[in-house]
């Protein structure tokens, strides 16, 4: 590694991991552990973790865990280097940077300096007669040179390589062009710009820095109508929210999230100053995580067509466990001269009735479980036995999800009263269907726990074990020489070679590498050394119970298992019946753990 080993043992020795990651969730203690709900999957009953005494945290929900610079890598979306920054900065530390670590620094400042000068180099295009095309569209558009200039729009020249040839002239070379998504090579070995005669909008992420475009074309020409830059060590679509550098500031109390970058324009320019939009992409959990950091409400304002229904419905499943009240704006239906209905979207609401208008809709958002009720009556005739008994069917689905029984009583009484039934009757229906869920959930249980070796493998699977009774043995050894350091000593006559699975071989590796050099064997000392998935396992194995006290006895027993399945591997004149007896007894025990 780059950062000296001393520097990241001292950051992890003087960073609790509790307070870190109680900055970020709420955290109750129970059982010697800190309990909460998962910051990285949307939950609603706590099934993530903290172990103060051991500085790891575990979700047993989504799998995740490690030390305190994974979970801020995970928390932040930041590469080590950056992560170890931020913790430092924390705890008052100067990163002593040197070597790879710096060289990577060096590459991302110079990518996020690149994008800077190109949204600059687009902006100015705008300006001159090669943006004539573009700022016409602007103002068909209706937005004003102010908003142009504060969301930084730019024009992107009809040509091949507009942008090459001023970005080299600046001292960028070709290879960063591409690195930086901004310039696409050829199979003919040239290169060309990737964006051409189109309108630009940078993408600023929270902290200020262009990482990105997306760009719309022109009226007339061919292509995709919306393109973005490609996936880059700064731009990751999955992760950014449009305009959230912008909206996070806002004084409303909530945050709008509109499907386009123009209607997040023609809105903030109307005085909404609290609109976002995904990148050209659906709502993620991790765009939900996001928002929730920033917001308790979410208003959903989507095309009011079948295909922005649709969305509308699908984010509400996404957002149901999220950390956010979560309202949805539906806009009134707008019809064509002969009385059929056509698309509306924020852009066309605004400038057909004004922001008066689009405030009044916003005041009206109905609550997300109102408007699910909503939308099944609509989808339903309920003038007729088949349209109510469908409906019904929906509803008591839709309701039986509600976490709350207040809210189960509210909604199940607005259904019941829609399709002329009982509030009882419904409830009951309502009990009978949690019941049977829940009764299917248990019999899906019960059919996992009749495999507990599925149950012990790794989640990713990469990592999976080949022989699960002697990875078990090799996991007991890591646990114990993490909780013992100096049981390494007693390991000299075992080498990597003997053990089954690669990952816990490396790590046992890595360990004795670290304990020889006197360095520390924190589990948050290790993340610039194993990737996430491997953070994670290392401490789904630091969770399984070790007791100390035979912790010698245990070491041998785990050696004996591991010496005794390496020999196997080898095969040399086993005897066959021996062999299958050893299967059997290892498909019975699924290598339980000795003296814990």
């Amino acid at each position: 590694m780059a950062i000296p080993e001393q520097f990241i043992d001292e950051l992890v020795a003087r960073t609790d991991i509790a307070d870190v990651v109680g900055s970020y969730v709420a955290l109750t203690p129970k059982g010697g552990s800190l309990w909460g709900c998962c910051p990285f999957h949307n939950e609603k009953t706590p099934s993530f973790h903290v172990v103060p005494e051991r500085q790891i945290y575990k979700c047993f929900g989504c799998g995740k865990g490690g030390g305190v610079i994974s979970f801020i890598m995970e928390m932040e979306n930041l590469p080590f280097l950056d992560a170890v920054k931020l913790l430092a900065k924390r705890a008052g530390l100067e990163v002593p940077e040197t070597g790879e670590n710096e060289a990577y620094r060096q590459k991302r400042a110079r990518l996020l300096a690149l994008s800077k000068e190109t949204a600059r180099f687009y902006h100015s295009c705008l300006k001159g007669p090669q943006g004539a095309a573009v700022r016409d569209y602007i103002a068909q558009r209706q937005i004003s040179p102010r908003f142009a200039t504060r969301f930084g729009l730019g024009a992107a020249p009809d040509q091949w390589d507009a942008l090459i040839r001023a970005m080299t002239e600046k001292g960028y070379a070709k290879s960063e062009l591409i690195d930086a998504g901004l310039a696409v090579a050829s199979k003919n070995g040239g290169l060309y710009d990737k964006f051409r005669g189109r309108l630009m909008l940078p993408v600023i992420d929270v902290r200020g820095d262009v990482v990105g475009f997306t760009s719309r074309i022109l009226p007339g020409l061919e292509g995709a109508k919306y393109l973005n830059s490609p996936e880059t060590i700064l731009f990751k679509k999955s992760r950014l929210i449009y305009a959230l550098n912008l909206a996070k500031n806002t004084k409303r109390p909530n945050l709008i999230l509109v499907e386009g970058n123009i209607d997040v324009i023609t809105l903030h320019q109307a005085g909404f100053d609290n609109v976002v939009a995904t990148m050209g992409t659906a709502l993620t959990e991790e765009h939900a995580r996001i928002l929730a950091r920033y917001t308790k409400e979410l208003v959903l304002c989507y095309d009011n067509d079948a295909a922005g229904k649709q969305s509308t419905d699908r984010v509400l499943n996404i957002l149901k466990n999220a950390d956010l009240s979560v309202r949805v704006l539906q806009l009134p239906n707008a019809f064509d001269g002969q009385g059929h209905p056509i698309k509306q979207d924020p852009d066309d609401f605004i400038k057909k009735f004004g922001p008066a208008a689009f405030e009044k809709c916003l005041n009206g958002s109905a609550g997300q479980n109102d408007y699910r009720l909503d939308s099944l009556q609509a989808r339903h005739d309920l003038s007729t036995e088949e349209g109510r008994m469908a409906y019904l069917k929906d509803a008591v689905a839709t309701v039986a999800a509600l976490q709350s029984p207040i809210e189960r009583e509210l909604y199940g009484n607005k259904a019941a009263a829609a399709a002329g039934l009982s509030g009882a009757a419904f409830a009951q229906e309502v009990a009978r269907y949690r019941k049977d869920k829940a009764w299917r959930a248990k019999k899906a249980q019960d059919r996992r726990d009749l495999t507990p070796a599925a149950q012990l493998q790794p989640q990713a699977r990469e990592l999976r074990y080949e022989n699960l009774r002697s990875a078990r043995a090799e996991e007991g050894v890591i646990r114990l020489v993490l909780l013992e350091p100096a049981l390494l000593d007693r390991l000299d006559g075992l080498g990597p070679e003997s053990f089954s699975s690669p990952l816990l071989a490396k790590l046992l590796v890595l360990l004795r590498q670290r304990h020889s050099q006197g360095l520390s064997l924190q589990p948050g000392a290790l993340s610039g050394t194993l990737s996430p998935e491997e953070m994670s396992h290392l401490a789904g194995i630091l969770e399984q119970p070790q007791s100390r006290a035979n912790s010698n006895q245990a070491l041998h027993d785990y050696l004996d298992i591991i010496k005794t399945e390496a020999a196997k591997r080898g095969g040399a004149g086993q005897d066959p019946l021996m062999a299958v007896r050893d299967k059997l007894r290892e498909k019975k025990s699924y290598g339980g753990q000795p003296h814990e």
